[in-house]
């Protein structure tokens, strides 16, 4: 059975919003300011990495590390040097 899961943070005055569609095979979706910026999948509920840009002048690199099994759902925003940020998760 899929479920979707929503997580949320703002960072450098940007919103990063990430939904993970568990199952089978995981979905991962990333939006930075509401435009689609990265996405991946993965089997199993093996966690993955998402490679994804700030759009701050000059562009930031970042990344979004989405677990989504076993068990509850979890992803972390990572900037370079920043400590790693954990999601809120969002109920939609």
């Amino acid at each position: 059975m899929r479920r979707r899961h929503h997580f949320h943070i703002d960072h450098a005055g940007h919103s990063v919003s990430v939904t993970i569609q568990t199952g089978h095979t995981a979905v991962v979706e990333v939006l930075v300011d509401g435009k689609e910026t990265g996405h991946a999948t993965t089997g199993h509920g093996h966690p993955v990495a998402v490679h994804i840009e700030l759009p701050t002048e000059p562009p930031t690199p970042a990344t979004i590390r989405a677990a989504p099994g076993p068990g509850i759902p979890r992803c972390v925003l990572e900037v370079p040097g920043v400590e790693p940020q954990v999601m809120s998760p969002r109920l939609y």
